[in-house]
């Protein structure tokens, strides 16, 4: 896919003016970086087949990885998607918030196949961050918004992030601070019982206390798709699949207790570090930390990052998910 013709990128703060810029910019087919409670996203006007074309263009992202479409409510949601009473429920308890539904295609669903990948599912959610609902709000459109970055990279959870994953690509970031759940949605599919396709700061503990017995446990990313990328294409079903994903340009070695030579260290808990997720052990700190710090460690000037062990449950599981594909190599 060809690299987009180099633009300058204008980073304006959250407001009236900068919502009614970013919409007439979709309008017109273009781009546009907008924070979300979880990451910055990319967004275009989903139903628009070359607005759609140009996120894959911006992000270098593969044309077989669908997108995630972000509309206003639960009833923008059923125009695009067939709900069933589960995941109806599932859409009642969570949203808006940062949960995913991955569920069949409504028939005459106005959006550009690109989107879902030519798949017969679209992955969808009703986001809560104000910048997001307000640009949805403006544009009246179902937005196909994946992270804003190159993909397979850390995902942003700052504006500045995103300007230095895409500056020169994308016309315009709206800035409204660092993202709050710092992780990427949690993404459910209800075919069969509740299966989580990618954890995310809604846990498996929260889905199964409004659902006890529903699911058959979460699904990890590996188990989803097989470790093995050449087989990728073939395997993906919703966004956020790919078995190295999320990662920095330097080799990261995880579970590191102490950093070695030529390492920066990212703390957790008991282990201090360079810099600390949370020194008090707490996950939701942990989870809003995480891309920042990974970003800080891949700018400075030591060619290697550890990250201390992170415990395996509740958004452990799904800050653990990130670092394990992180530091995945082909």
């Amino acid at each position: 896919m060809a690299v987009p013709t180099p633009m300058t990128t204008r980073v304006l703060p959250y407001g009236e003016d900068t919502i009614v810029q970013a919409a007439a910019l979709i309008a017109a087919g273009g781009i546009v970086a907008v924070p979300t409670e979880t990451v910055y996203g990319l967004a275009a006007d989903a139903t628009q087949a070359l607005a759609v074309t140009a996120i894959y263009a911006a992000k270098g992202r593969p044309s077989f990885n669908p997108l995630i479409v972000h509309v206003l409510d639960l009833a923008a949601a059923r125009a695009l998607a067939a709900f069933d009473d589960l995941s109806l429920g599932l859409a009642e308890a969570f949203w808006p918030g940062p949960l995913t539904l991955v569920l069949p295609l409504a028939r005459g669903a106005a959006v550009a196949s690109l989107v879902t990948a030519g798949l017969t599912t679209i992955a969808i959610r009703v986001p809560e961050h104000r910048a997001m609902r307000a640009l949805l709000a403006a544009t009246g459109k179902p937005l196909a918004a994946p992270s804003a970055n190159a993909s397979g990279g850390i995902s942003p959870t700052r504006a500045v992030h995103v300007v230095a994953s895409l500056g020169g690509r994308i016309p315009l970031v709206i800035d409204d601070g660092a993202t709050e759940a710092g992780l990427e949605s949690t993404i459910v599919s209800t075919d069969g019982g509740l299966k989580i396709l990618r954890p995310g700061p809604i846990t498996d503990e929260a889905l199964q206390h409004f659902f006890p017995g529903a699911g058959r446990g979460p699904v990890t990313p590996s188990s989803a798709t097989g470790p093995r990328p050449a087989q990728e294409k073939r395997l993906v079903t919703a966004p956020g699949q790919l078995e190295s994903h999320y990662a920095p340009a330097k080799p990261l070695r995880l579970n590191a207790t102490l950093a070695e030579d030529g390492e920066w260290l990212i703390g957790f808990g008991p282990i201090a570090g360079d810099e600390t997720l949370s020194s008090a052990g707490d996950l939701t700190e942990a989870a809003a930390r995480l891309f920042d710090l990974l970003h800080h460690a891949d700018a400075n000037d030591r060619p290697r990052i550890a990250i201390a062990p992170v415990p395996h449950h509740g958004l452990g599981l799904a800050i653990n998910d990130r670092l394990r594909r992180a530091a995945h190599r082909d």
